[in-house]
């Protein structure tokens, strides 16, 4: 998990999936290979909160491919925080979900 963004208003978390580890150690301290799971549904994903309404929306599949097209052109061209801000807007007026803290 990486916070990407974090203001007054909102704040943008990149989810990754859950990776199994390559190797453990074996009982004589070497490396053995793990098999690896096949993972389907693991996919990675953003998190966007909108503090003024406490709710969140999840981005996974063709929705976070999109969001990831604002974060490349945003590595390009540095924008300014208005402009991530109304980006941040538009998805987040997908959020149904209230911020639940566990």
């Amino acid at each position: 998990m990486h916070m990407l963004y974090d203001s007054d208003t909102y704040s943008v978390t990149h989810m990754l999936a859950n990776a199994a580890p390559d190797a453990a150690p074996g009982v004589d301290g070497k490396a053995i290979a793990l098999v690896k799971p096949v993972l389907t549904l693991a996919r990675h994903g953003f998190e966007i909160v909108d503090k003024r309404t406490n709710k969140e929306v999840y981005l996974d599949g063709s929705w976070a491919e999109l969001f990831q097209l604002h974060i490349s052109a945003w590595q390009q061209n540095t924008p300014t925080q208005e402009e991530v801000e109304d980006t941040l807007e538009q998805y987040a007026e997908l959020a149904q979900n209230p911020v639940v803290v566990h």
